[in-house]
């Protein structure tokens, strides 16, 4: 069943863009364990918030890209960037009208 995971990375101050560039990089492996989008926004009546919106193939997809080296590594490095506020929710997909 199609997963969503969105929420809301709270930027340290003046370093929200330099976060969005993070999350942007290309990563293939996230392709590859089953992610079939993620995208990155901003508002900027929200200047030190990223919103995020992930799509998986499945929760356990999302719970497996988790332990992926790069994903790691990716965590890691963007820490420096958060302030520690963090929002959002997740959810099964049970349908669309786009799609049967």
């Amino acid at each position: 069943m199609t997963f969503v995971n969105a929420g809301t990375l709270g930027a340290a101050p003046g370093r929200r863009d330099e976060l969005v560039a993070h999350l942007t990089r290309a990563n293939a492996a996230l392709a590859d364990v089953g992610c079939l989008a993620y995208e990155v926004g901003v508002n900027d009546e929200e200047p030190d918030t990223v919103f995020v919106v992930e799509i998986w193939e499945s929760a356990q997809a999302h719970r497996d890209s988790l332990a992926l080296p790069q994903v790691q590594e990716s965590i890691a490095a963007a820490r420096p960037l958060l302030s520690g506020q963090f929002g959002g929710f997740r959810f099964d997909v049970v349908g669309s009208p786009l799609r049967p």
